[in-house]
């Protein structure tokens, strides 16, 4: 299927603007040199809303307009836990990590555990984030993109790689992260726009041209993909290879509520360098902290942009509303419908014009993603690997040309990975249960670094040493122990030897890193506690009407 005239015009408008928006602000005034806080920071000068939209922008990518939808197909709206959660882990990042972040002036996540530990522990989660970021992240992310223009324009997959990487690294590369977060600005407005417009043409379609009446529909013909918390047995969903599995190991019941998903969460929104670098180039706290409540509202309203069109998706095929809809979300080699191509597929159906703002909403997720991810990539390497262990005293021109090459690498290594993931039904979930193999040993390790001024470095280095190790044990071990619970379980084994290591290392002693915790530290605006009670209030009333 090729786009129509007027969608390739939207198309390529779209890319026009945001490599020309990214080369603009990438532009130095005459005599300034590109320095380190320019390139990797973007000069600290990000208002509010730049923050937020770049949040979402760098958070909103093809694993959920692909992947999420694909496991709304095959799961329905409990998958929204992970965006409605963290609406409400953005309120306890922005209330009790952005401060102390602020307060040490740092430029990553490892530097801030340097600055609390010691050089072995920012080097190992140095290492750990960079393996992750370009083997699971950017790999994913590349991935999901490609199978989307597959799906659309029937580009072949390894095209579909190569083009998308191009595409990010055309602006990102040169600007750093000032042309990756203001070109977020435009993206989330594609996105968003793209993506409502995707729900509504699928909801008319299910609604016979009443979108109104298609929503409705939705929970009459599927209830059961209304249910946001399972018990064990209650859903069976595809595994990917024909045959079933329960959802309950995917979403276990009461644990996306108080157990591990708020692990993977924090660690994602807290810890994160490819999100929280954004917040670090606010203006100020106060700044950050609002662009905190600003991405807590987008996180609300994800859900109807990117869960919907799959459970949508899903009443089409099993009422056999449209024969070819449901030819297009077989798989090519296997013949089996992949939940993952449920979003492609609706794509399909859309009218000439919003076709090519939808596709744009897709790229722009996809794009501002990769973008965002190689930025952060880049940052870690040459702040916290380059810096100490290879170009001891580099300039800060230097430092942006080590960042660029570094970028550019990952993009590479990624690229030659990505097809791999081939054989996967939900993306989504890959990417969620590989990346908790490190997430409880982060959480641990910024926790207890936050909070309890006894854990010592040695403590913590166990932590992010064991972390992946126990989490491979425990699969292998209990593999019907669904993978946030193991999350659960691996951070509790991990806070009992971190307290028991720093206990009888310190003998009792505070560790002479520790950080000075105070209430004036965690005062916020008046501003901030209004949207903070109204995202708490939003997001209880949605789990009540859909418990």
């Amino acid at each position: 299927m090729l786009l129509e005239p007027l969608d390739l015009i939207v198309f390529i408008g779209y890319c026009m603007l945001i490599i020309g928006m990214g080369l603009f602000v990438s532009r130095e005034k005459k005599g300034h040199v590109k320095n380190s806080s320019d390139y990797f920071l973007a000069s600290k000068a990000l208002p509010w809303w730049a923050v937020g939209a770049s949040l979402i922008a760098s958070n909103i990518s093809a694993e959920q307009f692909i992947g999420m939808s694909g496991s709304g197909f095959a799961m329905g709206l409990a998958i929204s836990t992970y965006e409605w959660m963290a609406a409400a882990t953005l309120l306890v990042v922005a209330i009790f990590f952005l401060p102390v972040y602020f307060k040490k002036g740092i430029y990553t996540m490892p530097g801030f555990l340097l600055d609390r530990y010691d050089t072995r522990v920012r080097t190992t989660m140095a290492i750990f984030w960079l393996l992750l970021y370009v083997f699971v992240n950017l790999t994913s992310v590349l991935y999901l993109g490609a199978l989307s223009l597959n799906t659309i324009l029937d580009v072949p997959m390894i095209w579909g790689i190569v083009g998308l990487a191009a595409f990010a690294m055309l602006y990102s590369i040169y600007g750093g992260l000032k042309a990756v977060a203001w070109t977020d600005v435009v993206q989330v407005v594609f996105l968003v726009a793209g993506g409502l417009a995707t729900t509504y043409i699928a909801l008319k379609m299910v609604g016979s041209g009443d979108a109104w009446e298609g929503l409705s529909l939705l929970r009459k013909e599927v209830p059961g993909h209304f249910t946001m918390i399972f018990s064990r047995g209650e859903m069976m969903i595809p595994d990917g290879s024909g045959g079933v599995k329960d959802a309950y190991l995917d979403l276990p019941g009461i644990s996306v509520l108080i157990g591990g998903m708020w692990i993977t969460n924090l660690s994602y929104w807290g810890f994160n360098q490819y999100i929280t670098q954004r917040a670090l180039a606010a203006k100020s706290l106060d700044e950050a902290q609002k662009g905190m409540i600003f991405a807590g509202f987008l996180k609300l309203l994800m859900p109807l942009i990117v869960v919907i069109p799959g459970i949508a998706a899903f009443v089409i095929v099993e009422n056999g509303i449209d024969i070819s809809f449901i030819e297009s979300m077989k798989d090519p080699a296997s013949s089996l419908i992949k939940s993952d191509r449920a979003y492609p597929t609706l794509l399909q159906l859309l009218p000439v014009g919003l076709k090519g703002l939808a596709f744009a909403a897709l790229t722009a997720a996809i794009v501002s993603s990769l973008a965002s991810m190689a930025n952060s990539t880049s940052t870690i390497f040459t702040m916290d690997i380059y810096n100490k262990y290879i170009g001891k005293g580099a300039s800060e021109t230097k430092q942006v040309k080590v960042g660029r090459i570094t970028a550019l690498v990952a993009f590479g290594l990624a690229s030659l990975v990505a097809p791999a993931l081939g054989a996967l039904d939900q993306a989504f979930q890959f990417i969620q249960e590989y990346t908790g193999f490190i997430s409880p040993g982060v959480f641990a390790i910024f926790f207890f670094g936050v909070f309890w001024k006894k854990t010592t470095s040695n403590a913590a280095l166990v932590g992010a040493a064991l972390s992946i190790p126990l989490s491979i044990v425990l699969k292998i071990a209990f593999p019907g122990l669904p993978f946030i619970d193991r999350m659960g379980v691996v951070f509790l084994i991990l806070a009992t030897l971190m307290i028991i290591i720093s206990l009888v290392e310190g003998k009792g002693k505070d560790h002479p890193n520790s950080i000075d915790i105070n209430k004036e530290l965690f005062k916020t605006s008046t501003s901030f506690k209004i949207g903070a009670v109204l995202i708490a209030g939003i997001t209880a009333a949605l789990y009540i009407v859909f418990w």
